[in-house]
């Protein structure tokens, strides 16, 4: 698949330099421009036409929600995140209501950053195999689980297992195109590898991740895991 290609419009220069070293971080994506308010991002996007626009919603010439609303109202073939210190009730409804595939609230984290790309490269790939979809493939792409009180989903994993660990190894394999070794999954999700390799042989066994050894020209040959 090629790389997904990324507009970010935010007015703070800091805040758009760390945003964009985030993109950067991330295997599959590219920066693909930036914009600093509304009439630039306008102009840009009618240029370089992005497959990802993230989107702030206060800007010096107009608002976020007004220009998700003229993004839709011309049907860009664009997704749209908002990345927004902006916690109006009102206004997160009508931005959800002009069709935003996730919303994040400034300040926050790398891994939310991360959590939500990858899950949009995982939904991306989904429309891109060009087969119906079941039920199934539209609760991973909405991030939904069957409904488990969180106490039966604890007493079912083995002692020393949670489902919180569980659910973010489980994400972040979603959003991979390879297999990758324990040690690679310890480093994209900043867990101990001693810890995702317990997950990763428990979600193994299970059937819910498929382990592929590889062999190397020296040396012991790599476990290497994918959904």
């Amino acid at each position: 698949m090629q790389p997904i290609r990324v507009m970010i419009v935010e007015d703070d220069p800091m805040v758009m330099e760390i945003n964009a070293e985030f993109v950067s971080k991330l295997s599959g994506f590219e920066l693909a421009g930036k914009a600093f308010n509304g009439k630039e991002a306008i102009s840009l996007l009618k240029d370089i036409r992005p497959d990802l626009v993230l989107l702030d919603y206060f800007l010096p010439d107009t608002n976020g929600l007004s220009l998700l609303q003229e993004i839709r109202t011309n049907n860009y073939p664009m997704d749209v995140i908002l990345l927004t210190a902006n916690r109006d009730p009102e206004h997160i409804r009508e931005i959800f209501r002009a069709g935003v595939v996730d919303y994040i609230v400034k300040p926050f984290r790398f891994d939310r950053f991360q959590t939500a790309l990858e899950q949009y490269r995982y939904t991306l790939r989904k429309f891109k195999e060009n087969r119906p979809l079941d039920q199934a493939d539209l609760d991973a792409i909405k991030g939904i689980r069957p409904y488990q009180s969180e106490v039966l989903v604890e007493e079912l994993l083995p002692k020393g297992l949670n489902d919180r660990t569980l659910q973010q190894i489980l994400q972040f394999l979603a959003g991979q195109e390879i297999p990758l070794s324990s040690e690679e999954v310890a480093t994209g999700t900043g867990l101990a590898r001693v810890t995702v390799r317990r997950y990763l042989e428990y979600l193994e066994k299970k059937g819910d991740i498929v382990m592929d050894v590889q062999y190397g020209s020296v040396g012991r040959p790599i476990n290497k895991y994918r959904l």
